[in-house]
């Protein structure tokens, strides 16, 4: 049989699709709605995870019984899918009209002397994380390829590994999802009307240089290069990524379910 499950901060976006077999769960292919604000316009777009068979079970073809069981489903329903596969199954997916694409990825040097008037967001209670959740809900956010409509796949993060990754701008009445390592500061979403140029500003003349894991709307005098992510390689497929060509965006690496 093959079921949907709702658990912790995933909800109707996340529907699971497995193989049980004796009440075992022995291969299972997931699929996370995760629409994207692209230019302003919202893409319908699926993204596949969680791809796994049970060893002792592998070699049945539950893995593409459950494929074809989606294919079925989304084929015409979506813009687009799209997935993150490793590399000893890059010939799998090509069987169901998958095929490479590349993500690009900006980045850039920064001088400033500014002082650094960000404050750290507490993510530590279901309070907090209400609040946040609400955060994104009403506030625009910076980018022109960002997740919208999914706010438990960024709490996914926020819950747990990424807790002391949220900051606050007061001036500019802005939220950031970051990361700071030695001198550079990596971003991963800003919610509200702050700029990239403000929101890095905002953290000081510390950061020497600013990494974004999403992607701007202006990439003048960014760094371009192509997204490099050992085991791993990006695939798509429908027709909306044949609309969207050769523009060179990247999807947020806390969208990645």
């Amino acid at each position: 049989p093959i079921y949907g499950l709702r658990n912790g901060f995933w909800n109707e976006n996340y529907i699971p699709y497995s193989v049980v077999v004796d009440g075992k769960v022995v291969a299972n292919v997931s699929v996370n709605r995760c629409d994207m604000n692209y230019n302003g316009s919202v893409l319908k777009l699926i993204q596949l995870g969680t791809v796994m068979t049970d060893p002792d079970y592998r070699g049945k073809g539950y893995a593409r019984i459950l494929m074809k069981k989606i294919m079925q489903e989304y084929e015409g329903r979506t813009d687009g899918m799209f997935l993150y596969a490793n590399d000893s199954v890059l010939a799998f997916y090509p069987k169901f009209g998958f095929y490479e694409k590349a993500e690009y990825q900006y980045s850039r040097p920064v001088k400033s002397s500014t002082e650094d008037v960000t404050k750290k967001v507490p993510m530590d209670t279901a309070d907090d994380w209400a609040k946040m959740v609400k955060v994104m809900k009403n506030k625009a956010q910076c980018g022109n390829m960002t997740m919208c409509g999914n706010e438990d796949l960024f709490m996914f993060y926020l819950s747990q590994f990424m807790r002391k990754c949220v900051y606050y701008i007061g001036q500019s009445d802005t939220y950031v999802i970051a990361e700071i390592e030695g001198d550079t500061l990596m971003i991963h979403a800003i919610f509200g009307e702050a700029s990239v140029d403000e929101v890095i500003a905002s953290f000081g003349s510390a950061i020497r240089r600013a990494t974004l894991f999403f992607t701007p709307i202006d990439r003048r005098g960014y760094e371009e290069t192509v997204v490099d992510e050992e085991n791993t390689t990006f695939f798509v497929k429908g027709k909306v990524f044949e609309t969207i060509g050769d523009d060179k965006f990247m999807f947020q690496a806390i969208a990645h379910a």
